[in-house]
């Protein structure tokens, strides 16, 4: 079915987007993302972030410490022609300094939009759960 491919399709290039932000890959992050890319994040602390210069400075800080791996659990992807809806929470597995295993989880929305025949990253909410 024609919807579940592009859900599959906006689920892969969500999950590209994760781990490129997990490895500190501002390359790819900025290739998925338009530069207008607006979004409410905790680091934002409550004021609308609009551009990409707010996360390069995050990227140059190196990668998320520690983290393993990136799940995005119980999505729902929701495509209105040229705009697509990702939600879900985040799963971030990491290994703690004692060596116990430590799960943080994250609550995102994120919007992609179509431009030119390709999807691109153009807004998102990310709160603490």
């Amino acid at each position: 079915m024609v919807a579940d491919a592009v859900a599959n399709e906006l689920l892969q290039l969500n999950q590209q987007l994760l781990e490129s932000i997990v490895s500190a890959d501002w390359a790819a992050y900025r290739e998925l993302c338009d530069p207008s890319l607006t979004c409410f994040e905790p680091e934002a602390l409550g004021q609308l972030v609009e551009g990409l210069p707010f996360h390069e400075f995050y990227f140059k800080l190196g990668g998320v410490q520690g983290v393993h791996n990136t799940t995005m659990s119980s999505p729902h992807v929701r495509v209105m022609g040229d705009v697509a809806v990702l939600s879900y929470v985040r799963l971030n597995q990491r290994v703690a300094g004692d060596g116990s295993p430590k799960t943080q989880a994250v609550m995102e929305t994120r919007v992609w939009q179509r431009q030119g025949g390709r999807w691109r990253h153009v807004h998102f909410h990310r709160s603490h759960v």
